[in-house]
């Protein structure tokens, strides 16, 4: 499977260091507006998951990684980019700039035959799947197809679980670490709270994870908001669900279900602890959630839950198994 990386920031970089583990993807081309010596040096040294294991340089065409050629781009029209004639079966979009229908199809006039959002898409005529939770849905016509969002990955197979128990309403809060759509200094931002300097202060702001939650859970449409608390750390966050249940499960029951379902159809995809851990801990993990058990509590039908998460790492890891899914 050939696949092309538009956008090698955050996201596109990682998901190069977790596709290299597969035999069956290989990548061809990365576009980005910045030189091939510079991504090297962005990809090979990693101030959170630290030096890449393995030979990393470049020249003025190329990012080499252990011997392999990959041929970098720097275009601004996804559409002059040769992706037919490097007959490119998905473009994973990275820029997190072409998230509807019309600039994405912009890879696919380009030649590419499909086209995979690191982000939430901003049309609803594009599926939105989350591994372990709607991947059945997906078809084999569907040319482009959205990853949601780091946090809706974690969100999402916690409301599964919950489910069981009925939900009434719901709540997310998502204390997120700090992101490139921060300032690293106070500086001018159209949110005027992400204005602020990002490793100083709880920046509270504004998450689409509960509108992306509805395009999963249909269901629940009407029943669900949400906020985010952005944290002074780079990198490991958790989200935080309320809800009013239709049942009155006790503590031990809802940990129960979560600890089933985490060695039984979420495994891979949602893990389970009792440690009392902190966000560092969650760094490096693959899973898309992390529950916390020691932090169940119910007052009557009213719960609250929290699951940790790595919104880099663990993300990745779900676009690439999408990624494969999308190929097969």
């Amino acid at each position: 499977m050939k696949i092309a990386i538009n956008g090698f920031g955050r996201i596109g970089r990682l998901y190069l260091r977790n596709a290299l583990q597969e035999k069956n993807i290989e990548i061809i081309a990365i576009n980005d507006l910045t030189d091939a010596k510079t991504l090297a040096h962005l990809f090979k040294y990693d101030s959170i998951h630290r030096a890449f294991n393995g030979e990393v340089s470049a020249n003025e065409e190329h990012l080499i990684i252990n011997g392999k050629k990959i041929k970098v781009f720097a275009q601004k029209d996804p559409e002059s980019l040769p992706w037919k004639a490097l007959n490119i079966d998905i473009v994973v979009e990275c820029t997190g700039k072409y998230l509807d229908k019309a600039g994405a199809e912009k890879h696919i006039k380009a030649g590419a035959k499909k086209v995979l959002l690191s982000a939430p898409a901003k049309d609803e005529s594009i599926r939105t799947v989350v591994i372990g939770v709607n991947d059945e849905l997906l078809q084999k016509d569907d040319l482009i197809v959205s990853n949601a969002s780091c946090t809706t990955n974690c969100a999402a197979p916690m409301l599964k679980v919950l489910q069981q128990f009925g939900i009434e309403e719901a709540y997310i809060t998502t204390v997120h670490s700090y992101t490139s759509d921060q300032r690293l200094q106070d500086a001018p931002h159209k949110d005027l709270r992400r204005a602020r300097a990002a490793a100083m202060s709880i920046i509270p702001t504004s998450t689409g994870a509960a509108k992306a939650i509805t395009r999963i859970f249909p269901d629940l449409a009407g029943k669900i908001g949400g906020c985010g608390m952005r944290v002074p750390v780079p990198d490991g966050s958790l989200t935080d669900i309320t809800c009013v249940l239709k049942q009155y499960p006790t503590v031990e029951q809802i940990n129960a279900a979560y600890k089933k379902a985490a060695a039984g159809d979420l495994k891979g995809i949602l893990e389970y602890t009792e440690d009392p851990i902190v966000s560092i801990d969650v760094i490096g993990n693959k899973h898309s959630v992390l529950y916390d058990a020691e932090f169940t509590s119910i007052v009557g039908n009213l719960v609250k839950i929290i699951g940790w998460y790595d919104n880099e790492w663990g993300y990745c890891n779900r676009m690439v198994e999408l990624t494969q899914k999308m190929g097969n």
